[in-house]
């Protein structure tokens, strides 16, 4: 298995709706929104195993200051092979230098996260409004 990671935006809106769909993640129920973020992230990385999408990862940002990590998607088949670090390496590198890199961990994601170099910032508090189901 040779796994791809590439900067495209050139990906089918069904090859996306199928990775989120074997995740089950509930923003596959709007496929034509979740397209449309993706494709106009600031940062897309890409995953591939041949034509598979087999993960990405996104940032949305100011392009200068901040940048804000909505998207980490692995397909449960390739979890755990080392994908989610690799795309978050590459997608860091691009942000290395900006005063402040955030995302929102839950679940399983967050050893990942600490592993990677994320930690809970002080007495902070996540706060959203969310129209998902999975957390």
């Amino acid at each position: 298995m040779k796994i791809r990671i590439s900067e495209t935006r050139e990906i089918q809106k069904e090859k996306i709706i199928r990775l989120y769909k074997a995740n089950n993640w509930s923003s596959a129920e709007k496929p034509t929104e979740l397209y449309n973020a993706l494709i106009n992230s600031h940062s897309l990385i890409t995953a591939w195993n041949a034509k598979e999408l087999i993960g990405l990862g996104n940032a949305i940002s100011d392009g200068y200051l901040v940048v804000y990590y909505p998207h980490l998607i692995i397909h449960p088949n390739y979890q755990g092979k080392g994908i989610g670090k690799t795309i978050m390496d590459k997608i860091q590198e691009k942000y290395k230098n900006f005063h402040m890199q955030i995302l929102t961990a839950d679940g399983k994601s967050i050893d990942f996260y600490q592993k990677i170099g994320f930690e809970k910032e002080g007495n902070t508090q996540p706060m959203w409004i969310y129209k998902g189901n999975e957390h």
